[in-house]
């Protein structure tokens, strides 16, 4: 599965390849795909040749190879905007570290109604969209994993998901490594609050919501981790922390 911008940077050098035999370039990329800056290409393509759809040519400068393409086309995967909070791993926010929107809407928690126990009959069923970096912001995919059922009063009001965290720059707000966290949909936060965070229309994290001034602060529970600051056209609020699942 690809991200919304992996697959847009797969089509437009496969496209650009079929017209002139010439991969574009970083600049070019850069401006077709609408970002910010040229390190998002970077990591674009490394996880496309990590996934095995394109190649890298050695000794050959901005040489690129389409190995292949989406076995599927999801319909209005280019059109769509709006982010389903799902994501997998990549690195921004640790100290010393370096190293994204959707189509899909999220789904109202539904009721979930098992046979032969009491407890559970209340219960409410919420997708999981996948992982959520606390430490290191990590590529938005775009597709439900399985569900989870949680407690009517944890998700009382809106639409919720949940995520499953990786990560350990929240561990002193007591979100570790392996928890699923319960998110409320939402697109704004008050000062204080933990939220998901989708930075530059491409990675995602779980970070406490902070105002500096006129720009966003992304502020981490755990010493390790440095807060990034961002102007405020950067960053979009996904979500509110709710509710925490932890197994042991």
């Amino acid at each position: 599965m690809l991200t919304r911008k992996q697959h847009e940077l797969l089509m437009f050098i496969h496209e650009r390849l079929k017209e002139s035999g010439i991969p574009p370039s970083f600049d070019e990329m850069k401006e077709a795909l609408d970002l910010a800056s040229k390190s998002g290409i970077h990591r674009l393509i490394t996880a496309l040749e990590e996934r095995g759809f394109i190649r890298r040519l050695p000794n050959r400068a901005r040489a690129l190879e389409v190995l292949r393409l989406p076995d599927s086309i999801a319909p209005g995967l280019n059109a769509a905007k709006k982010f389903s909070p799902s994501v997998i791993q990549g690195s921004l926010g640790q100290n010393g570290g370096g190293q994204g929107g959707l189509g899909r809407q999220i789904k109202p928690a539904s009721p979930r109604m098992p046979a032969g126990n009491d407890d559970a009959v209340s219960a409410v069923s919420i997708p999981v969209m996948g992982r959520i970096a606390a430490g290191v912001p990590i590529d938005a995919i775009q597709h439900q994993t399985h569900s989870i059922s949680v407690p009517p009063d944890m998700i009382m009001g809106g639409e919720h998901y949940a995520l499953e965290v990786k990560g350990d720059s929240m561990i002193e707000a007591g979100i570790f490594d392996g928890d699923t966290v319960i998110i409320r949909n939402a697109d704004t936060a008050q000062p204080g609050e933990i939220i998901v965070a989708l930075v530059d229309e491409e990675e995602a994290t779980l970070k406490r919501f902070r105002r500096k001034g006129a720009s966003i602060a992304l502020e981490a529970a755990n010493p390790a981790y440095e807060t990034r600051i961002f102007g405020p056209d950067r960053v979009k609020v996904q979500g509110k922390l709710v509710g925490l699942i932890r197994r042991y």
